[in-house]
């Protein structure tokens, strides 16, 4: 008797792929079918959308053969997104809407039974997927889900809270109105973009007192790009610096706040009164390797990929599983994580800057001039021996933060404001963007090259520390990098010798006992 088409989009890593739910109403024993590899929560939309329909005043057609196709069909589909797109089309099927009005709309929302629409996960991604492939489509999305995608530039986005609303726009010409929604002449609107909130009230550098040499380490990893490890005794102030760097990061650009909310939107955690601020994740030390990477089934983002654009702290480094330490290896390089399974492949953006803090031993105090250690030297040797050689090599610099006796922590004035420093370290970044058009942890061989602009005398003492140290040659290029970037703070086209020696200090592996 009738067939309809209605557009949505599923999930399939980042990516939201184009879904055509095609309904197809016919005389015969009455049945409703659903087929096109639709999992368990597809599955269980025939009954949520029966009792939504049914419960709105809408005609449910009982007596008709209906099938549900959702192509193409090899796409795996999951999650309650497509109750309104199969709402629709029963709907335009049976005559009650008219499903040529339908075609340039896209539609997701899950559905209760009575007939409100609920959020849904990836309404960032969809925006993002018609922008990017230029399609001119609308979209229509519940409350909540609709403000999420009205954030993309020129996306053509409206709100409807039930399904009544959506009805309403689409009836046919002389038809008789459909019933009333509860939710009255404002269920149905236009959704325009949300202005970016400026930073709200982060903590203040001033705070710390003292640790001077940490604080400039900050500054440089701010202004870089680059991976901090701070270590000290407990009590030393580590996790109070941590907690303060992400005031330090210049302001995102609009595709970064864009890519950030993506992936936060995708794992339903994006809260759009943090729209354009740097996310900042604290994953406990007893996390999973996929919960720090990511995986499962659908493959979902992990700690490392919601703190794209942002920090990932990791306190009690050495506590966390060797398998989950060793997973960040190449992250921390590539700036990509892909997670392969069986049955599918999902690669997900992971450029964060990671900030680590440890104590130097099992009981802390090696080194501490206000305590003696009481660990053996095997002790220390297997606590630093979980960190391997390859993922310290990778963490650009490494600094030691030094606990402070109490007539010093208690006379110390306040120090330099964060607003004083982030100033500089937006002004350093200018510089290298301009220069390179990236920061400077993300230069590779070639760009070194190019761009460190190392002077002769840096150059012959780098390659005798070098040597004399035995570094690999990423942290010869790592030392480089944070050597570029001590010389944009200072406002120098070229690396001098100075600028090399500082960052030498930072490269400095840990103490045994």
């Amino acid at each position: 008797m009738g067939l309809s088409l209605v557009q949505s989009r599923v999930l399939l890593g980042l990516e939201a792929l184009q879904v055509t739910v095609e309904v197809h109403m016919a005389n015969g024993l009455p049945s409703f079918t659903l087929v096109g590899l639709a999992d368990v929560e597809v599955k269980e939309a025939r009954e949520r959308v029966r009792c939504a329909i049914q419960n709105a005043g809408l005609e449910f057609p009982h007596n008709k053969r209906i099938t549900v196709n959702l192509a193409p069909a090899d796409l795996p589909k999951d999650s309650g997104r497509l109750d309104l797109p199969i709402a629709l089309g029963i709907l335009a099927a049976s005559g009650q809407i008219d499903g040529a009005r339908l075609a340039d709309y896209e539609f997701a929302g899950e559905l209760s039974l009575s007939g409100a629409l609920r959020p849904v996960r990836g309404a960032l991604a969809m925006a993002l997927a018609l922008h990017t492939a230029r399609v001119n489509s609308r979209l229509v999305l519940p409350p909540g889900s609709a403000e999420e995608a009205a954030l993309v530039p020129g996306a053509r986005v409206y709100r409807a809270v039930h399904l009544l609303d959506v009805v309403r726009q689409f009836a046919p010409e002389g038809a008789v109105s459909a019933p009333d929604a509860a939710s009255g002449d404002e269920g149905w609107n236009r959704v325009s973009a949300t202005a970016p909130c400026e930073g709200g009230a982060l903590a203040d550098l001033a705070d710390v007192k003292g640790q001077a040499g940490a604080k400039r380490a900050l500054e440089i990893a701010a202004a870089g790009g680059h991976s901090l490890l701070l270590v000290g005794p407990p009590g030393a102030g580590k996790s109070m610096l941590a907690q303060r760097f992400a005031g330090l990061l210049p302001p995102m650009s609009t595709d970064e706040a864009l890519q950030s909310a993506a992936i936060g939107s995708l794992s339903g955690r994006f809260d759009i009164r943090r729209w354009g601020q740097r996310p900042t994740g604290s994953p406990h030390h007893s996390a999973s390797a996929v919960a720090l990477v990511g995986g499962g089934s659908p493959p979902r983002p992990g700690e490392i990929s919601l703190a794209h654009h942002g920090v990932l702290f990791l306190d009690e480094l050495p506590e966390f599983p060797r398998s989950a330490l060793e997973a960040l290896r190449e992250p921390l390089e590539t700036g990509t994580i892909t997670i392969s399974r069986a049955a599918r492949r999902a690669e997900f953006p992971a450029r964060f800057q990671l900030i680590a803090a440890m104590n130097p031993c099992p009981c802390g105090y090696l080194g501490a001039t206000t305590r003696a250690c009481r660990c053996t030297p095997d002790q220390v040797s297997r606590y630093q021996g979980k960190l391997s050689g390859p993922l310290m090599d990778r963490i650009d610099l490494h600094v030691e933060v030094p606990a402070l006796p109490s007539h010093e922590l208690l006379g110390a004035p306040a120090g330099e404001s964060t607003h004083a420093i982030r100033a500089r370290c937006t002004e350093a970044r200018g510089r290298a963007e301009a220069r390179q058009g990236k920061a400077n942890q993300a230069l590779n061989g070639g760009d070194i090259d190019l761009q460190v602009r190392l002077e002769p005398t840096a150059a012959k003492f780098l390659t005798s520390a070098a040597a004399q140290l035995g570094w690999s040659a990423r942290g010869t290029h790592r030392t480089l990098k944070i050597a570029r970037t001590i010389a944009d703070l200072a406002g120098s086209d070229t690396t001098a010798l100075s600028h090399v020696a500082e960052a030498m200090q930072y490269r400095r592996s840990l103490k045994n006992a």
